[in-house]
Formats: C-alpha cells, structure tokens, sequence
C-alpha cells in the first residue's frame, strides 16, 4: 500500500491537473485574455519552472553536467497541439465537459495505440471501450446542453495529442528532465502561434496570472510532483487514479465558475470513466495472469 507521502503527492498531482482545466475556463470566461495568448504564457511558464528544478538535480553524462535532457522535437510539437486545443476548445466549453472529452480521448489514443501494436483486448476490455465510447458519444449527441462542434473537436484534437504526447514518454529514465526539454522547445512554436494570431491578443493582468499559474504550477510543478510519485505506484493504480481528475474539475466547477452538472454528464461521466476503469482493470488481470503461467 502507498505511503502517507506518496498518496498526499498523488492527490496534490491530481488536484493540480484538473486545476489547469478551471485555470483555463476561469481567464477565458472571466478575462480578455486571448486563448493563442494564454497558451504561450503557459508553456512559456511551465518551461521556466521545470528549467529551474532542473538546474536542482544535474545529472553527469559523458563528463558534463546537464540539467535536463534535450526534448523531441515530435513530442514537443504534440505537447503545443494538446496546449493550443485545450485553450481554442475552453472558449466555449465548461471545464467538466471539457476534462471529461480530454480524458476519454487520451485513453481511446493509447488503447489504439495498444490494438495497432498487437494487443488483444479481451472480452471485459471490449465491453469497457465500447461503454467509454458510448459515453462520449452520449456526450457529443446534439441537445440543449451538448458542448459546440468546434470546441468538442478541438478538445477531441487535443487529447490525441496528449495520448500521443503519453505514450512517446513512456520508459523515460527521468521524465521530469524529458519534459524540460519538451517544454522549451514547444516555446517558440507557440511563439510563433501568438505572432500569427497577434491581431487577436488581448490579455489583462487576471488573465496572465491565470494562465502562469496553470504553466508554473498545475503544469510545470503538477508534472513534478506526479513524477516523484510515480515509481511507488503500481501502473494500474496510476492509470486508474487519473479518473478522479474529471471528476475534481467538476467539483471545481460547481465551486469556482458556478457550472451546473446535468443528467447527460453524470451518464456520460459514469460511462465513460467506468469503462475506462473497466479496461485497466481488466488489463492487470490479464497480465498477472500471464506473468504466473
């Protein structure tokens, strides 16, 4: 069982992911700031802050000390798309409904991912995609409360990218270095995303310290302290305790932007996280399984 320490550092890394879903909706509904704008003080941010942790925990490769470890230019490129989707989508969706679309699309990315590479799924894996399925379908389905195209494709778009993003972090030796380098070198394609939309940028001081508190702290530091937890978690109990970050965006809904949850959302948010949770679930029991055979 977890320590005290590992489950206080799980609960303030989930806390903090589904912070920057209410920090985003919160300068996008309550300030000027524009999304191109906020996106770029994000990542621009979020790379200062894991620079300087860096720089607390050099590590000697080849004779030299390095801070952290230059990113992938292909993993930096996914990192601005999941960024600039979730902003563009904020716009006109409320953060429940927009960390549930996020989530679903990450897992459906990485359970495609796993079927491309030859993973079966087995019979309660499939009932539990084709009931998370039918939660974002519900979710998508046309009605008074259904979240606008446009900002549920955008979301959609942007959690392929951080299901991408994922699964090319995936065995990194110090992920926390890895995610340095990523950040600073999605700096200038976000930079160059704010200078073809400049004609768009507005921004007052709320704005900005929104969206430097979801790089500098929900991300930058929210990544540092799921980091240090990880290694005690096992890989089920870290997948499946990512489902409570929809859950907590809600929660931070109702208290900070005054959001309502209707029936369509409780459904779809049953469905939807039941069935991934049904999938990893599953997925540990097969592979313990296999490990004793």
């Amino acid at each position: 069982m977890p320590s005290l320490r590992i489950l206080l550092l799980t609960t303030l890394a989930m806390i903090a992911f589904a912070g920057n879903s209410i920090l985003c909706r919160l300068a996008l509904k309550e300030t000027s700031i524009d999304p191109a704008s906020f996106t770029s003080l994000r990542l621009l941010s979020g790379a200062v802050i894991l620079w300087l942790v860096s720089l607390h925990k050099p590590v000697i490769e080849n004779g030299d000390r390095k801070h952290w470890q230059h990113g992938n230019w292909i993993s930096a490129v996914a990192l601005f798309a999941y960024a600039a989707g979730f902003s563009f989508a904020y716009v006109n969706m409320n953060a429940a409904t927009g960390a549930l679309l996020l989530f679903g699309a990450v897992q459906v990315t990485m359970i495609g991912h796993g079927l491309w590479a030859g993973e079966r799924l087995g019979p309660l894996q499939l009932v539990g995609t084709f009931i998370a399925i039918a939660g974002l379908v519900v979710l998508l389905l046309p009605g008074a409360t259904a979240p606008p195209p446009l900002a549920s494709s955008l979301m959609l778009g942007a959690g392929v990218a951080w299901g991408v993003y994922s699964l090319r972090g995936i065995g990194q030796e110090d992920p926390t270095r890895v995610t340095a380098g990523n950040f600073i070198l999605a700096a200038p394609v976000t930079l160059a995303l704010s200078l073809l939309l400049r004609q768009q940028v507005s921004f007052d001081l709320a704005g900005v310290i929104y969206a430097i508190l979801s790089g500098a702290v929900a991300s930058g530091i929210g990544y540092v302290i799921w980091y240090a937890a990880l290694p005690a978690l096992k890989s089920t109990t870290a997948a499946t305790v990512q489902l409570s970050v929809p859950v907590i965006t809600a929660i931070g809904g109702v208290l900070f932007l005054h959001e309502s949850v209707d029936l369509r959302m409780v459904l779809s948010s049953v469905a939807i996280l039941g069935g991934i949770a049904l999938v990893i679930v599953a997925r540990n029991n097969r592979n313990d399984a296999s490990a004793t055979e």
